[in-house]
């Protein structure tokens, strides 16, 4: 298989799979995925809002008869860009993690919509909210949770083909799932994978996503399909491991010597991954790993506090 351009729209990578890329990959333009076999298919993760997922999912259909009937959805975990489409994939079995159908009752589209229609309101971090989310329409979307969910791994089958759901969270959320389709070596990583982007590591524990990334790098494939970003090699995903390494190593060190987690994120050397896209989520990645280090006793960070941070360090 050869790796698919990062151009917009519908890619076939061969064998019945295709891939769905949004350049730039950065905040809210998420991948998603097709598989198909005998007739049958099943959907890798729906976009961020209803527009963008009707515009997917016709081409799809214009691309394969598979498509006109969406047999089972798999969302590979909680956040909005990769389920708030659900809705109109309208009869299929919608599969996830547990640990994700859990995560997506909690910020379900209406409470997206309604920060960012008071975002004006929330000063410095209701602004960067609003510069990050407001290309996506989330009035009137309708919340579709899971209808199945599942524990470390399932198998499934479209068709006679074997998809293989591996739960590898928490980590980026706290249930993210690969999608592996053995038999015709590509795998679907949900945001596990951020190519040429910054991870945002919303849970932890790290460890757990550095794990993740060194099997992604190990499997029998040829294309993966991260969750933001082109298309690439498995071996990519050690680039990203070596990031999470790299910000954990540096993070500890402030920690161990008092530093706040906010002046931490604004004095942790990015070196050589100082150019990934969206470097500001260092914020979130610093706190997070300053409550892991904590062994989880420090508050919960408050998200509008975090992006009035990211948006001081963006503008860096």
């Amino acid at each position: 298989m050869t790796i698919p351009p990062f151009r917009r729209g519908l890619h076939d990578l061969g064998r019945g799979c295709f891939a769905w890329l949004q350049p730039d990959g950065g905040w809210g333009w998420s991948n998603a995925g097709l598989v198909t076999d005998s007739g049958e298919s099943l959907l890798v993760d729906t976009l961020f809002d209803e527009r963008l997922t009707a515009e997917m999912l016709e081409a799809m259909r214009r691309a394969t008869p598979a498509a006109a009937r969406i047999g089972t959805l798999v969302n590979t975990h909680a956040n909005g860009d990769h389920c708030y489409g659900n809705a109109l994939v309208e009869g299929a079995t919608i599969v996830a993690s547990e640990a994700s159908a859990k995560e997506m009752d909690e910020f379900p589209p209406e409470r997206m919509a309604a920060i960012l229609a008071n975002a004006s309101k929330l000063g410095a971090g209701g602004e960067f909210f609003a510069r990050c989310f407001s290309p996506f329409a989330f009035e009137g979307i309708r919340h579709v949770a899971p209808t199945e969910t599942f524990r470390g791994e399932q198998i499934r089958f479209v068709g006679d083909k074997e998809v293989r759901l591996l739960e590898v969270g928490p980590a980026h959320t706290r249930g993210d799932t690969l999608v592996h389709v053995p038999s015709d070596r590509v795998v679907f990583t949900g945001d596990i994978l951020f190519i040429e982007g910054t991870p945002i590591v919303w849970a932890g524990p790290v460890g757990n996503w550095i794990t993740a990334c060194e099997r992604i790098a190990a499997l029998d494939v040829e294309v993966v399909v991260p969750g933001h970003g082109p298309a690439c090699r498995p071996a990519r995903a050690l680039e990203v491991r070596d990031y999470l390494i790299h910000v954990r190593d540096e993070a500890r060190t402030r920690f161990d010597a008092g530093l706040s987690a906010s002046d931490a994120a604004r004095d942790l050397p990015l070196g050589r991954h100082a150019s990934l896209r969206d470097a500001e989520r260092i914020a979130v990645n610093v706190h997070t790993l300053y409550r892991e280090f904590s062994g989880w006793t420090l508050p919960d960070s408050n998200p509008i506090e975090l992006f009035a941070l990211m948006g001081e360090l963006a503008r860096r």
